[in-house]
């Protein structure tokens, strides 16, 4: 089974700098890991153990579905306060 990850810098100052997220959108999971490949292997752990949960309540694994991923350019005026 394959399942899409995105990572994304974590910017809370309540983290070390050089965390990532790392969000599984097709299962709904996010988690955080040091660098891209902390955030990685905690996203792997993170699926691993949800699918062991899923599979001992007896819940359907939902397929793995692609993901796709664009940017969005916000215009200046839409960030400034009114």
């Amino acid at each position: 089974m394959k399942v899409g990850v995105m990572f994304e810098p974590v910017r809370d100052p309540d983290f070390p700098a050089g965390y990532y997220y790392a969000h599984v959108p097709s299962l709904g999971l996010t988690t955080h890991g040091q660098g891209i490949e902390g955030a990685r292997a905690a996203a792997l752990d993170l699926v691993q153990l949800w699918l062991e949960e899923k599979r001992a309540s007896g819940e359907a694994v939902p397929p793995s579905a692609e993901v796709l991923f664009t940017t969005l350019e916000i215009p200046d005026h839409a960030l400034q306060s009114a």
